[in-house]
């Protein structure tokens, strides 16, 4: 009788337990200050604060994720106020929209409770009133958004480097969106609009910008092949060394760096990488993950790259947008890739992670690697996405951004929309991706397997010589 009694006890709490796990749900942002999707945010704040509705792991975690013009100037490092609140230091322009994000879609989920649940992907958007330094929108004429439309239709047949590989019938479009453009009654509603029939060509290295304002034309959010919630706890000896910077070490040497952007904004960041590089010269292998990266600047890449060869070396080529060349296009030109003599040299075998997240001049990155004998890329495909956007003034006050070049690897094939191709392929699934990374998996195996044989062909050799 009183086991049985025990025995329902136990029960009852184990049930309590799991109901309490089962029912568990993420932190949520409870107040942010500004208001999310405020219109009339004073330039002049200097401090963003979000609050949560649970305590929060702090320290070093957490995500801020953007980029661009509508991302904030960010002085100073972010900081926890306490486990509730968490603080972010800005710069802000007058009339300008923001936009940025606390955790990312599927990676770089820092934001989470002291369970370890992360926040869910929550999108910050707001604009700031007019400056002493700006003035009240501008009103143009339709006289003048006529000029702009012969422009942008002139510009779309003799520039965009990509108009024959996206098959667009702009005709069509211009004739169904003649009218709105037309009467657009300022330059940001007519760079809306535009954006809005660009977005047809799915090409996300072409957008708009009125004064200090960005206008995309197309966003499609792309699901990254990682978890960065899973890597801090299978990835040992997890550090993180700059908000672009994150660095672990296998028990048996291998080393491990992952570089989240090349962005311009994060060349300070991104010293910590040659210092992770330094440290791991001595690594039987390397993982380079960028599968959160989404490019930057191609030579902050270049200098990178630059640490793992000798000789300077071809690894890209392209081809600008000529209608007056034969072909409508020069002749293609190298890109190489120099020794950096200033930095860590690492000459061991590479495993780089790549996947649908990387893009534009981290697909030049992909290239760069490529040209390194003891390196393969390991994961899913690239996005097939970079173009070298240049800026044509449309005489509106809008200026619209367009691919000038066409993009191809080495052998002068193109690749946008087709990618960069993984040496080592592994697919995964999102719902794989919660208990284990198969791309690491992968990665580990071929350099371990590299390892192995070079040590088996030593010790051949060595018995050879004693024999």
């Amino acid at each position: 009788m009183k086991n049985n009694r025990k025995i329902t006890i136990i029960s009852v709490i184990l049930s309590l337990f799991f109901s309490t796990i089962s029912s568990a749900e993420p932190p949520k942002l409870m107040k942010m200050i500004p208001d999310n999707g405020a219109t009339d945010v004073n330039p002049r704040l200097k401090q963003i604060r979000f609050i949560f509705n649970e305590k929060m792991t702090i320290g070093q975690h957490y995500s801020v994720c953007g980029e661009g013009v509508n991302f904030p100037q960010v002085t100073g490092e972010p900081r926890w106020l306490n486990d509730r609140t968490f603080l972010m230091n800005v710069k802000l322009k007058g009339n300008h929209n923001y936009e940025f994000s606390l955790n990312c879609p599927s990676s770089n989920q820092g934001f989470k409770n002291i369970n370890g649940e992360p926040l869910e992907y929550h999108i910050v958007k707001f604009k700031t009133a007019p400056g002493r330094e700006t003035s009240e929108t501008q009103r143009i004429t339709p006289a003048q958004n006529d000029e702009a439309i012969k422009r942008l239709r002139k510009s779309l047949e003799e520039n965009y480097s990509y108009r024959d590989i996206r098959k667009v019938d702009w005709d069509k479009l211009f004739a169904e969106q003649q009218s709105r453009l037309r009467n657009a009654p300022s330059a940001e509603r007519f760079a809306t609009i535009a954006g809005e029939l660009l977005a047809s060509a799915e090409d996300k290295h072409i957008w708009l910008t009125v004064g200090d304002q960005h206008f995309n034309s197309y966003v499609k959010p792309v699901t990254a092949n990682m978890n960065f919630s899973l890597l801090e706890k299978i990835v040992p000896n997890w550090q993180k060394l700059s908000r672009s910077v994150y660095k672990g070490r296998f028990e048996d040497g291998i080393g491990y760096i992952l570089i989240n952007s090349w962005n311009r904004q994060d060349s300070e960041p991104l010293m910590q990488a040659y210092a992770a590089l330094w440290e791991f010269s001595d690594a039987p292998g390397l993982i380079i993950d960028v599968r959160n990266n989404g490019g930057g600047s191609e030579p902050l890449a270049e200098q990178f790259a630059g640490c793992f060869i000798d000789k300077p070396v071809v690894y890209a080529k392209h081809a600008y947008r000529d209608v007056n060349e034969p072909g409508g296009f020069t002749k293609p030109s190298e890109r190489k890739i120099e020794p950096n003599k200033l930095r860590p040299k690492y000459r061991g075998k590479v495993a780089v992670l790549t996947g649908p997240v990387v893009m534009s001049s981290c697909e030049a990155f992909l290239l760069m690697m490529k040209q390194i004998p003891e390196c393969k890329l390991v994961g899913e495909k690239s996005q097939g996405s970079s173009g070298n956007p240049k800026p044509i003034e449309l005489g509106n006050g809008v200026t619209v951004y367009l691919p000038s070049w066409k993009a191809m690897r080495p052998d002068e094939t193109c690749f946008e929309t087709e990618g960069i191709a993984p040496d080592i392929e592994v697919k995964t699934t999102q719902a794989e991706l919660q208990r284990k990374d198969a791309v690491i998996e992968a990665a580990l195996k071929f350099l371990r397997l590299l390892s192995s044989l070079r040590y088996t062909i030593k010790k051949l050799e060595r018995d050879s010589i004693s024999g």
